[in-house]
C-alpha cells in the first residue's frame, strides 16, 4: 500500500497482496467527556490550554488504537487552536476520527465542545486539532494500518485536507532539512 495523493475512496479497501482491509472513519470514532474542576485551571481562572490538550491526545489516541487494532504513539500535532476559553463547571466533550491514513501512520481530527454541566444550552465548539499517529509493534517499530474508508461527504473532505496537511509537513521538514545542511555546509551553525 502507498500514500497516494489520488486514492479515491474505492482504492482504499486493501488488496490480495496482503494489505488490511479498510475501515470506516464510523469504526474507531471516539468521544471522551470530562467536567473542568478548579484544578484544571491556570493562573486566568479559566482551564489551562495543558489539560485541554491531553484530553485532545487522550481521545486521538484511543482513535488511533481503535482505527489500527493496537498500540499507537503521538508522533506530531499539527495544529491546535483555541477558539473559546473553557470555565470551571464546563462539560467539555472531544470528538475525535481517524481523517487519513498512510501506511503505518494516521491522521486524526479532534474537536473540542464545551457546555455548562447544569444547563441544558448547546456545546459550543472551543477548539480543534490534527494530530499525527504511527502505529507500533512490540518493539517500538511501524506497522501497517487498514486504510481509513470515508463513509461521508464529509468524511471524503476530512481525507482530502489531511493528505493536503501531509503534503504541507512533507514540504515543511524538507525545507528545514535543506535549510539546516545549507547553513551547516557553510559553516553558520556549528
Amino acid at each position: 500500500m502507498t500514500d497516494t495523493a489520488g486514492d479515491t475512496a474505492g482504492d482504499r479497501v486493501g488488496d490480495p497482496a496482503g494489505d488490511p482491509v479498510g475501515k470506516p472513519t464510523s469504526a474507531s470514532r471516539t468521544t471522551l467527556s470530562h467536567i473542568m474542576t478548579a484544578n484544571d485551571t491556570n493562573l486566568l481562572g479559566t482551564v489551562h490550554g495543558g489539560v485541554i490538550m491531553k484530553l485532545v491526545d487522550d481521545a486521538a489516541g484511543a482513535v488511533a488504537g481503535r482505527h489500527s487494532g493496537g498500540p499507537a504513539v503521538t508522533a506530531s500535532m499539527d495544529e491546535m487552536a483555541f477558539l473559546a476559553p473553557v470555565r470551571v463547571g464546563d462539560l467539555v466533550h472531544v470528538r475525535a476520527q481517524c481523517n487519513w491514513t498512510g501506511r503505518s501512520s494516521m491522521e486524526i481530527g479532534v474537536r473540542v465542545l464545551a457546555e455548562r454541566w447544569n444547563e441544558s444550552t448547546p456545546a459550543t465548539q472551543v477548539g480543534s486539532a490534527y494530530l499525527v499517529f504511527a502505529a507500533v509493534d512490540a518493539e517500538g517499530k511501524p506497522r501497517t494500518v487498514p486504510p481509513v474508508i470515508p463513509e461521508t461527504e464529509q468524511d471524503e473532505r476530512r481525507y482530502q485536507e489531511a493528505q493536503i496537511r501531509r503534503t504541507h509537513r512533507l514540504a515543511r521538514r524538507q525545507a528545514i532539512t535543506e535549510l539546516r545542511a545549507r547553513r551547516s555546509a557553510e559553516g553558520l551553525d556549528e
